[in-house]
């Protein structure tokens, strides 16, 4: 089950839309869903988790807590809705763009796929992009 909560004054408009998304990047991997939370809030409360549980000092847009067992993926996805923000602004994409890619991130790295090296990076970036299609093509 796909969860949301909001530690900040953000809301996602399209609950439904986006969780029948993500459960279909999952299926798409060939894994099960199982309890997954997303937690908006803002870089003062992401920023605290970061230097608590993984020891940075950074901000950042997205801590993903992994408690997958096997092919059924759990796990609490932390995001910024600061971070995405200013991302967006850099990035020169919409905020729902960046947003949507942050969230499925979270969701790849539950997949077993990293981000630590540069070769890791483009693979990650590239079945971001290949999901992202996948909403785009759920909103047609």
């Amino acid at each position: 089950m796909i969860s949301f909560h909001y530690e900040t004054q953000f809301e996602l408009p399209n609950e439904a839309q986006i969780e029948h998304w993500i459960s279909q990047v999952i299926d798409s991997e060939d894994k099960r869903e199982g309890d997954i939370n997303y937690i908006f809030c803002d870089d003062a409360y992401l920023h605290k988790l970061n230097v608590e549980f993984l020891n940075h000092d950074t901000l950042t847009d997205i801590i993903s807590f992994d408690n997958s067992v096997g092919n059924e993926l759990h796990g609490d996805i932390f995001i910024s809705v600061e971070r995405v923000t200013d991302n967006a602004t850099d990035f020169k994409v919409s905020f729902e763009e960046e947003l949507r890619r942050v969230m499925v991130h979270g969701v790849l790295h539950y997949c077993g796929y990293k981000d630590k090296t540069e070769a890791d990076q483009d693979v990650m970036t590239l079945k971001e992009n290949e999901k992202l299609k996948m909403f785009h093509v759920e909103q047609s």
